[in-house]
């Protein structure tokens, strides 16, 4: 009884490895790794996503390619001061409509793939292991030739998350700072709320 104790206690200890605190130590480039080639492979697998279904693309970049991500600090980030100066309510919402359309924005990406031979290749730099930022280069080999894509990742209680993109030579944080300034100016958070809402309703219909 005491060896068949031991011997589960083993294998309670090995699935902990690979879950909790120990999922945290997964590396930055296997979490860009799974996350992009995990949403493209889905992607493929699915008849709808794979026949051009936008509604269906987006639901597998949601489960797919979201976890991997701190969407919530990409948003403080844009926003810039006037995330602090705004309500628990006013930041939700930023937060929930910000982040629909950055997943929206994503989607456009892995659905030009979805009917091509497409091979990853993943660069990393290599960083001191206590450095707490840093960025991963993705290139997406198929007939359209070698398109880099760097994904800024930063080190978490949670392990490497992503928060930033560059999808065409620019980070989106940085575009979308800009847009938001301007609605910040001409009516505050609630302004900037209601640009992002009509945004992404329009995106929807």
């Amino acid at each position: 009884m005491q060896r068949y104790l031991s011997i589960c206690f083993a294998f309670l200890l090995a699935a902990l490895a690979f879950s909790g605190e120990g999922f945290a130590q997964t590396s930055r480039d296997v979490v860009v790794k799974s996350a992009v080639q995990g949403t493209v492979d889905a992607m493929k697998a699915d008849p709808q996503a794979k026949g051009g279904d936008m509604a269906k693309i987006t639901q597998l970049v949601e489960t797919r390619f979201l976890p991997a991500t701190d969407f919530q600090r990409t948003t403080r980030i844009a926003v810039g001061k006037a995330w602090g100066s705004a309500t628990p309510e006013q930041q939700e919402q930023l937060y929930d409509q910000f982040q629909m359309l950055l997943v929206r924005t994503y989607a456009a990406s892995p659905a030009q793939l979805r009917d091509q031979d497409v091979k990853f290749r993943f660069e990393s730099p290599n960083v001191d292991a206590n450095m707490k930022d840093t960025v991963v280069e993705l290139h997406v080999i198929s007939t359209g030739g070698d398109n880099p894509v760097r994904y800024r990742l930063e080190k978490t209680p949670q392990g490497w998350k992503i928060y930033d993109i560059d999808m065409m030579g620019a980070w989106l944080i940085q575009v979308y700072q800009s847009q938001f300034a301007s609605q910040l100016q001409k009516g505050g958070v609630d302004a900037l709320i209601k640009y992002l809402a009509d945004h992404n309703a329009r995106s929807a219909g």
